[in-house]
């Protein structure tokens, strides 16, 4: 009886093989298309004019939890730090053309990293971190989305002691393009600098010299 079992072991071990390593890949793939979201493309076409943002931009913080889709976020997104340019230049401008800004949207299902070449977010935390995001200020706690702004200061080609100035710079250019942005798109906002470090650090993934400045609360307005 060994003999026979030893035999079919032996001999069926390439076509198990085979099976494992599929089963692996499968498995593997289905992880990497959970863990991605692939926006669909901005629009880039709101009516209100440049001039009817500035005009009507206001900071709110009193969000109703009306849930805002892909394609509003992705306008959002494009807006705020997106290739605008064939070359892979940004709506943004970045110091050195760094491209140092990393914007992370986190939501009930998660936080995410966007990426601007592939218009996607990458899942970085299975947590719902918006608390953790408005930290003490839990009156804009129930947006259905926060975004947070960060200057990664090792994507520069040479550190001085001007790197964290620029980053924060930079930062801030990222923000106003939010800021008129979410006017043009019917959303509210309102940049802060209010959030639990700690938390996001850890579960952002945040680096060293990686700087976690600013964050934006968006939903439509209560």
């Amino acid at each position: 009886m060994f003999r026979i079992f030893n035999s079919l072991t032996i001999n069926n071990f390439p076509i198990m093989k085979k099976i494992c390593l599929l089963i692996t890949f499968l498995t593997l793939c289905v992880c990497i298309s959970a863990q991605t979201v692939n926006l669909p493309a901005p629009k880039k076409d709101a009516s209100m004019t440049l001039y009817q943002a500035l005009q009507q931009r206001a900071s709110v913080r009193d969000f109703s939890e009306k849930a805002i889709s892909d394609q509003i976020l992705s306008d959002l997104l494009w807006a705020a730090v997106g290739i605008n340019r064939p070359d892979g230049r940004l709506t943004a401008p970045t110091a050195m053309n760094s491209q140092e800004i990393r914007l992370y949207v986190c939501r009930t299902d998660g936080a995410y990293e966007y990426i601007a070449k592939d218009n996607s977010l990458v899942k970085v935390s299975d947590k719902d971190l918006r608390a953790d995001v408005a930290g003490f200020q839990t009156g804009v706690a129930n947006a259905p989305l926060f975004l947070v702004i960060t200057a990664d200061l090792n994507r520069y080609s040479r550190k001085s002691d001007h790197s964290k100035v620029m980053g924060a710079v930079d930062v801030g250019y990222v923000s106003q393009n939010i800021c008129l942005a979410c006017e043009a798109l019917g959303l509210s906002t309102v940049p802060r600098a209010t959030m639990n470090a700690e938390v996001l650090t850890k579960e952002l993934k945040i680096v060293e010299d990686q700087l976690l400045l600013i964050n934006h609360p968006v939903g439509y307005k209560k």
